[in-house]
Parts: structure tokens; C-alpha cells; sequence
């Protein structure tokens, strides 16, 4: 009988250090060894210093060599392999590919790699779902340079044969773990069959799990490692803060905080339903507000980032799909009406704020119940969030009552082991919310009521 190993892949080598730069020197593009070209065309989008990971990746890339950045969002990775890609390609006369896990990351990538290669003439395809396939057929047929899409886009234009992946040089997986946690493994798979394996390959996640390892040890060649945050870093200069806030009273608050704020503001709703029911209030309380979400088509989704962008909309309400994808600066507030399902998702959406440098500020609408959930949170990213007062005009939250356990006289000497503590069930509601199907209606923001750990299920009496 054979059995499968499970031996790990052994760790991926950490790129050697930058040499040294004198402290008062602030680093610039021009020593990274990029192109005039290039450095022409960052001058003149005013981009005059690079990111960490920048600074790290761009010459590795240049070099030919395969790279793993590990770095959050806001960091600067689409210039990071980006740069270096548009340039390697100049020199092969190859094409480049770059997967995402989501439609509005895959055209926010497009935009910024387009305003690079505008002045040397940069032809991009972006292929997403929730497009027609017509216009990327066409768009296909006048040979881009850099192609961006989605996985199962992609593998719907391999299977229809209009796409030959046979020209491929540079290979870009962007937000790598999060195309691993939304499923996309397979055609990630089909993909990597179909390019030549003659390639230089570029891999960028927030975190490093087992799964990114593996991944990196079966389809690059040599990879380097170059990690400027720790998993879990929230952005330095983002302010957070909680409040313990009954649900029933969350808009209300919503409302205090809108009131108070005169910047952009995103609120982050957990599921679809609240955004929509979230944006109709907020439009209501006389803001003008948009809203990102699954049920929004693509080109509601474009319209928009665009209208918040500008200025049209001061609140943009969205849900964890659309976090990676929302690259706006300036964003004075970011609200978590609901706390998320994974706690990593909390670091991927205060990252809209505080970006390049930039002072931010996050706020978290927690219910009394979800004290184990903001402890989770705070262990992740090693942080303690302060409470904050709610407003005089609304009620204090009740405390969490706390667990008694049932009186069981018969067996009296024995100590109760009746279920887990109540740090222990918010945790494994924290992780494994809905894991099972819903058995009632959800609430006007969507959600659902969650059993207690400890308490019993209904008999049907």
C-alpha cells in the first residue's frame, strides 16, 4: 500500500539583504535598474520614491529570478511586479500574465499598469467574469503585452480555445492566498499546465500558509523570498477603536459617526443583504452613498469605485469580496459595521486606510457577544483595539451574561464538561460561522442567529 508523504516542502530562502544606504538618503527608482522609459513615465505620474517591497522585488525581477513577496495590501505590489515585467517583456518580445482573485482588484491592476506603459505603448486584456466574452476575444486578437484576469475566466477562454498561453514569459499570482481561500485551486492547477514551463514567475500573498509553500515549491524555480510585514501587520498609522454596541442600535451609531466625519468613509458589511439595507439607510440619513457587492454587475461595480474615487459618493458600503479591490487614497474612515468571518480579513480591510504613509482611521461595531472575536483580532495582529464610549443618546450595551452551567444533582461529584468556554465558542463561531445551513430567516442586515455553543438544540416541542 501506498501512502501519501507528509513531508513539508522545505522553506523558501529569504532574498539576501539590501547593502546599506546612508540614513539621510531616501530611497529612489533610479538605482533599481529600471529603464528610462520607465523612470521617464514614474516621474511624470509624480512616483518618486519606491515601497519596501518595491525596493526589494524590482531588482531581484530584473534580474530573471522567481520571486514570493510576501506584503499587505496598500504596499505597493502592482508597481512591484509590474515594473519589472513591463520591462523584462520590452527585452523578450514575450507576454505576461497576471491572475487575481477578484474583478475589481484584476481592473484596478489593469488602470495602474496601463498609466505605466501608456507612453511606450502597453497593450493590456483584462479578462474577468461578468463581462462579455466578445469584447476580450477582441481585445485577445490584438496581441497584448500583459494579459490580467481572473482564474475561471481564464480557463472559460482555454477550454473555448480562444486563448494560447504559449507566449507566456512572466507569470504573476497576485493575492495568491486569497485565490487559494476562494476555491480556485483547480484552475489555478489547469493554468499552470498550460504555460510554458520557460518562465519566470512572480508570487505575492498577505500571509504564507502550508498550501502558498507547496505551491511555490512544485511551479517556481528557486524562489526568493522577500517579506517586508509580518502576517497579521495592520498598517502602522492607522488608528483603531471598537465599540460594544447592541445590533439594534448599529445604525444609529452609524449614523453619530457619519455625522461626525467629514472625509470618505467605507463601511464593511459582511454579507450582501446588509450592504444593500446599509446603503438604503445611509442614503436616507441624506449621504451620498454606492455600494460594492456580488449582486452589483460589473459595470455597477466600475461606476462605483469611479463615483468614490471622485468624490461623487462620500460612503462606499462593501463586502469582504470586494476588500482587496478597492485602491482609493485619501479614505479618511474605515468602518467595520460587522466584524468578518476571518480575522485576517480585519487586516485586509483597515489596509484601505492609512496607505503610503498616510494617517487613518479604523472603527469596529462589535455586539456583546463578540468579545472573543475582537480577542481573536487582537492576537493576530498582536494589538490591543481600545473601547470607545458610545454617544450619550444611545444606551449602554448590556455585559456579556456569563455562562452557569445546568444543575445536575445526580451526578454532583463529577465536574461539568458540558462544552467549551465561552472564549472557546466565540472562537469556533468566529472561524467556522455557517458551516452548516441556516435554519431560520436572517435579520434586516442579513445575518443570521447563531445557536449558543452551550446551549441546547431545539427538540422540535
Amino acid at each position: 500500500m501506498h501512502t501519501r508523504s507528509t513531508v513539508p516542502p522545505p522553506p523558501i530562502p529569504k532574498a539576501p539583504p539590501l547593502p546599506p544606504t546612508p540614513t539621510t538618503t531616501s530611497p529612489i527608482f533610479f538605482g533599481l535598474g529600471l529603464a528610462p522609459g520607465l523612470l521617464d513615465a514614474l516621474s511624470q505620474l509624480k512616483i518618486h520614491t519606491p515601497t519596501p517591497i518595491q525596493e526589494r522585488a524590482i531588482p531581484l525581477a530584473l534580474d530573471g529570478k522567481d520571486v514570493v513577496g510576501i506584503a499587505q495590501t496598500g504596499t505597493g505590489k502592482t508597481l512591484a511586479f509590474g515594473l519589472p515585467m513591463i520591462q523584462r517583456l520590452a527585452q523578450s518580445k514575450g507576454q505576461g500574465l497576471v491572475l487575481l482573485p477578484t474583478r475589481e482588484l484584476a481592473i484596478q491592476v489593469e488602470e495602474n499598469l496601463r498609466r505605466i506603459g501608456r507612453a511606450i505603448g502597453l497593450r493590456t486584456a483584462v479578462l474577468i467574469g461578468g463581462a462579455p466574452m466578445n469584447p476580450q476575444i477582441h481585445a485577445l486578437r490584438a496581441k497584448p503585452h500583459v494579459i490580467i484576469a481572473t482564474p475561471g475566466r481564464l480557463v472559460d477562454h482555454l477550454e473555448q480555445k480562444t486563448l494560447n498561453l504559449d507566449r507566456v514569459h512572466v507569470l504573476v499570482l497576485d493575492e495568491a492566498d486569497r485565490m487559494l481561500d476562494m476555491g480556485f485551486a483547480p484552475q489555478l492547477n489547469k493554468i499552470l499546465l498550460r504555460v510554458p514551463k520557460e518562465r519566470q514567475t512572480m508570487l505575492f500573498s498577505a500571509t504564507m500558509p502550508s498550501e502558498i509553500t507547496k505551491m511555490a515549491a512544485t511551479h517556481m524555480r528557486q524562489p526568493l523570498r522577500v517579506e517586508v510585514a509580518p502576517q497579521g501587520t495592520t498598517a502602522e498609522r492607522v488608528t483603531q477603536e471598537i465599540f460594544i454596541v447592541r445590533k439594534e442600535d448599529k445604525i444609529r451609531l452609524l449614523n453619530h459617526v457619519l455625522s461626525e466625519v467629514r472625509g470618505s468613509v467605507i463601511v464593511f458589511s459582511r454579507t450582501r443583504h446588509g450592504a444593500k439595507k446599509i446603503t438604503r439607510d445611509v442614503r436616507g440619513m441624506g449621504h451620498a452613498a454606492a455600494e460594492i457587492h456580488s449582486d452589483r454587475s460589473l459595470a455597477q461595480r466600475r461606476e462605483a469605485l469611479e463615483g468614490f474615487r471622485s468624490g461623487k459618493y462620500r460612503v462606499l458600503i462593501a463586502t469582504d469580496i470586494a476588500a482587496r479591490g478597492i485602491d482609493v487614497k485619501g479614505i479618511e474612515l474605515v468602518i467595520n459595521f460587522d466584524l468578518p468571518d476571518d480575522a485576517q480579513d480585519y487586516v485586509h480591510r483597515i489596509g484601505r486606510t492609512g496607505r503610503a504613509g498616510m494617517e487613518g482611521r479604523a472603527m469596529s461595531f462589535a455586539t456583546p457577544d463578540q468579545r472573543g472575536d475582537i480577542r481573536i483580532i487582537e492576537r493576530l495582529t498582536r494589538k490591543a483595539i481600545p473601547q470607545t464610549n458610545l454617544p450619550a443618546e444611545l444606551p449602554p450595551a448590556p455585559p456579556r451574561p456569563a455562562f452557569e452551567a445546568p444543575e445536575r444533582p445526580e451526578r454532583s461529584a463529577r465536574p461539568f464538561r458540558g462544552g467549551a468556554s465561552s472564549q472557546g465558542a466565540s472562537r469556533g463561531r468566529f472561524r467556522d460561522r455557517y458551516a452548516t445551513a441556516p435554519t431560520s430567516a436572517p435579520d434586516t442586515y442579513g445575518n443570521y442567529p447563531r445557536r449558543r455553543a452551550n446551549s441546547p438544540r431545539r427538540s422540535g416541542r
